[in-house]
């Protein structure tokens, strides 16, 4: 991802919060395949991190992930920005977006590792369902649990990206954070809400 030195996302935890936080990936695999999965980091397993996740089998795309290298993507707020925003005189529109990328390597998983995987996913959106054996009792759960594969992509490198228009000057940032904050569209009061949380692009 072309990712110029000043829309670079460094800080380790700032990196994994995003991805916690936006964790519903594209994952692609050589032959260009993708599938649009939710994926759990574990940030302290290995150098760059692990993630975790699960592919139906009736998707013919997990036949081709063991061992191979892979790109996992994340994307955060993004909106379309208006050049009737910004304080100078000549300006084009643009497109300001946050994203990250996971390149490493898959492996599948055994029976026990798919289902810590499978509860810590569960856990993470619903604390408490895996312990409702009336909606899922377990021979319904593991009926369930032969129909997927359970993999880990062991990160290899990362890139992050945060375009919100910080290589602009102070009176342009603050046109588009305004307009962005101000709008009705639920996309640019996200953007907006991001930007002023992160304290990037805000013109402060």
């Amino acid at each position: 991802m072309y990712t110029p030195h000043k829309m670079q996302m460094q800080d380790r935890e700032d990196i994994t919060k995003f991805i916690s936080t936006y964790s519903f990936g594209l994952l692609v695999s050589p032959s260009l395949a993708g599938t649009h999965l939710p994926l759990v980091l574990n940030p302290d397993e290995g150098e760059y991190g692990t993630l975790y996740g699960h592919i139906s089998k009736a998707n013919p795309h997990w036949k081709e992930l063991e061992n191979q290298p892979v790109l996992a993507v994340f994307t955060g707020p993004h909106a379309y920005i208006s050049p009737t925003w910004y304080e100078s005189e000549h300006a084009v529109p643009t497109w300001n977006y946050t994203a990250v990328h996971c390149y490493g390597v898959t492996k599948f998983l055994n029976g026990d590792e798919t289902q810590s995987a499978l509860e810590d996913l569960v856990n993470k959106y619903e604390p408490g369902l895996m312990n409702n054996t009336e909606l899922m009792p377990e021979e319904y759960l593991n009926k369930q649990r032969q129909a997927i594969v359970g993999f880990k992509i062991i990160i290899t490198k990362i890139d992050a990206k945060e375009k919100l228009g910080q290589h602009k000057n102070q009176g342009d940032q603050r046109g588009v954070f305004s307009a962005l904050k101000e709008s009705k569209m639920p996309d640019n009061k996200e953007l907006a809400n991001y930007m002023k949380i992160r304290n990037v692009g805000t013109g402060e």
